[in-house]
């Protein structure tokens, strides 16, 4: 599964493999179980290797130096996968021109599965971690522990979908310092179904603004994606997920990509 993709903050996908197991509440209604059910009739629990065919496929028709979401449809350092990521490395490695968005709910498994080469990172590499409620908010500070002064990779977070107010700032679990080393933080609101298995959950407007001023205080680029259903249906908005920015409040409308 690899495809030029209209996900906002990427300008394509490529899945060096698939499937994943859930491992936080983020998960519930994970697109890629819907889609694996409802579209293609399989189960998103059976973790497989993407032909090579498939991954190069998508890289030829990327003539551009392009932004991809690495392993949208599974988890790149989950451990299934530990017999392939080599091979994973080495394609990220061989193409320096594009940035590789590899985001994670699993970040302590990174520093065990990164490239034997690594170093201080490689300049085309950004590291995110998935962060959907102030519960899972740790997974930030194990992200930030890899991360030295002399690092050349990105780091960021994904707080979609987001479930609850997150305090990075404020709360001795992290330090703000990790906050305010973090390159980059995606936010967005879950989108869903209103009937069937893969639903979606409320986000509150406060939520997303809360996130936002505290990037705004560690001066930390924010991507805006989305409101989420629940709220673009509370808004009584045009597009369903609440994703088109034209229909936002000047305050939301933030979309950065990190310096």
């Amino acid at each position: 599964m690899s495809e030029i993709t209209d996900i906002s903050w990427c300008d394509a996908t490529v899945n060096f493999w698939q499937g994943c197991r859930k491992v936080s509440p983020g998960c519930k209604f994970c697109y890629m179980f819907r889609d694996k059910e409802t579209r293609f009739g399989q189960d998103g629990n059976n973790i497989a290797k993407v032909s090579d065919k498939t991954v190069n496929k998508t890289l030829k028709a990327l003539t551009q130096p392009s932004k991809i979401f690495t392993c949208s449809w599974s988890d790149f350092f989950i451990e299934e996968a530990d017999e392939w990521r080599d091979d994973a490395w080495k394609i990220i490695r061989d193409n320096p021109q594009h940035q590789w968005q590899i985001l994670t709910k699993r970040p302590e498994n990174i520093s065990l599965r990164l490239p034997a080469d690594w170093g201080y990172g490689y300049e085309n590499v950004w590291l995110g971690v998935s962060i959907e409620d102030d519960a899972r908010k740790h997974r930030l500070k194990e992200l930030d522990d890899l991360k030295l002064k002399k690092s050349k990779f990105k780091t960021f977070v994904s707080a979609e979908p987001l479930l609850g107010e997150i305090d990075f700032l404020n709360d001795g679990m992290i330090t703000s310092a990790s906050f305010e080393n973090l390159d980059w933080l995606i936010i967005g609101g879950e989108s869903g179904n209103e009937n069937g298995k893969y639903k979606y959950r409320p986000c509150e407007a406060g939520w997303i603004e809360s996130l936002i001023k505290q990037a705004n205080e560690a001066g930390v680029p924010v991507w805006m994606k989305q409101y989420g259903t629940w709220l673009a249906k509370q808004l009584h908005l045009k597009n369903r997920h609440g994703a088109d920015m034209s229909e936002w409040s000047e305050f939301y409308q933030r979309q950065e990509f990190p310096k």
